[in-house]
């Protein structure tokens, strides 16, 4: 998932006269978001194998909300006073294509790897046909989302994106994107609080009463009606969330806003599952809780800081770049581990924590060699190529 959560560069560009200053801390926020997610998968791996579960980042899934928080402010703050000055709309689908569509075509083409090395079969050991495995490749490639059952669905469990799982929450950040181009970015600031309103109390209201049957808000990987309207409620909200907070922003100064926002992250999201469902689903409230109260504040004291050292700064910038391609890569390594999981019935994480580890590390080291080998040198192909030069 998600988010996306990965338009945190620079916003300096030669195709805009001015620059604007850069958030490092929220860089670093994405960042440790990220590695939060990785870890919560990997936690996911035993639950699916069947086993018993150490409890450890419950909610990681609520990542996704913070990206597209993230997401919808940095979009707001770089974008939302050029529009009609030096921003068109075919402009700024260009920018929004070369920074994120590289990473989904290395996602897609990583996925189809691991699924050929897994041995082309569901998780129920049915084999695959090459074709329709090629079809996924296609589709994933174009962002083409297999509806459940489908022959391109080649994994079987439902999900929009069978060869990168993830990839259903970029899915709805180009949703976004295209709405706020379209129109979100024409809003009024008085207009646009009350369709962020309007959609909180929606998300909420899907959360409290547990719409999906889920215990949980974690909807969206699937193309069938609840997921599909819960991803957009959840992208929806935070995104245009995202964008009031950068209109209405004014800096908190608070010091070591990074570490205190990394601890609060982390502390939400290691809380416990909330059990019951009598007169709400509680789990729901804490989780709305979160996307609608806590991860607004963060975003708030993470853009009102600054490093102060080189230290700081350099784990900032090395936990912002490394993010989206770790999201964007990691659950295709993930399905290999779950498969190693249930073919060798480990089940417990004390058996296999060092299997764990290496996964964990492989995985940021891959997403690394990603950002450096190919994802960079891309998107400086593509903007030389094809971004304007006034």
């Amino acid at each position: 998932m998600i988010c996306s959560f990965n338009m945190m560069q620079k916003i300096s560009s030669a195709a805009f006269a001015d620059t604007k200053p850069h958030y490092e801390l929220l860089d670093g926020l994405r960042g440790v978001a990220a590695l939060l997610v990785v870890w919560y998968h990997v936690f996911e791996g035993y639950a699916f194998a069947g086993g018993t579960i150490i409890e450890s980042i419950n909610h990681g899934y609520l990542a996704v909300d913070f990206f597209f928080i993230l997401s919808g402010f940095v979009i707001g703050y770089a974008y939302d006073d050029r529009w009609g000055r030096s921003l068109t709309m075919k402009n700024f689908f260009k920018r929004r294509l070369i920074r994120l569509h590289p990473m989904v075509v290395m996602g897609a083409v990583l996925g189809v790897v691991t699924f050929c090395i897994q041995g082309g079969v569901q998780w129920d050991g049915t084999r695959v046909a090459t074709s329709m495995v090629m079809l996924a490749l296609f589709c994933a490639l174009f962002f083409i989302p297999a509806y459940p059952g489908a022959g391109y669905e080649v994994r079987g469990n439902g999900e929009m994106f069978p060869l990168n799982g993830p990839s259903w929450s970029l899915f709805f950040e180009y949703i976004g994107n295209l709405l706020y181009a379209l129109f979100i970015h024409r809003l009024s600031t008085k207009m646009l609080t009350a369709f962020v309103v309007l959609l909180g109390v929606a998300l909420a209201g899907f959360a409290l009463f547990d719409v999906s049957g889920y215990g949980n808000i974690g909807v969206g990987w699937s193309l069938d009606t609840v997921n599909f309207v819960g991803g957009l409620l959840r992208m929806l909200f935070p995104f245009s969330l995202g964008l009031l907070i950068s209109r209405k922003f004014k800096p908190v100064r608070v010091r070591g806003a990074f570490w205190i926002c990394s601890l609060i992250l982390l502390g939400l999201f290691v809380v416990p599952y909330w059990e019951g469902l009598d007169p709400i689903c509680w789990n729901g409230l804490y989780e709305a809780f979160c996307i609608i109260v806590v991860f607004p504040l963060l975003i708030i004291l993470g853009a009102s800081g600054n490093t102060t050292d080189k230290v700081s700064t350099g784990i900032c910038k090395f936990l912002g770049d490394i993010s989206y391609p770790l999201y964007i890569t990691h659950y295709t390594f993930m399905y290999l581990f779950y498969a190693w999981l249930i073919k060798n019935g480990y089940f417990t994480f004390g058996e296999t924590w060092q299997v764990a580890l290496c996964v964990y590390v492989w995985n940021i080291v891959a997403a690394y060699l990603c950002l450096k080998l190919y994802d960079e040198p891309v998107r400086r192909w593509l903007s030389r190529r094809f971004l304007s030069r006034k």
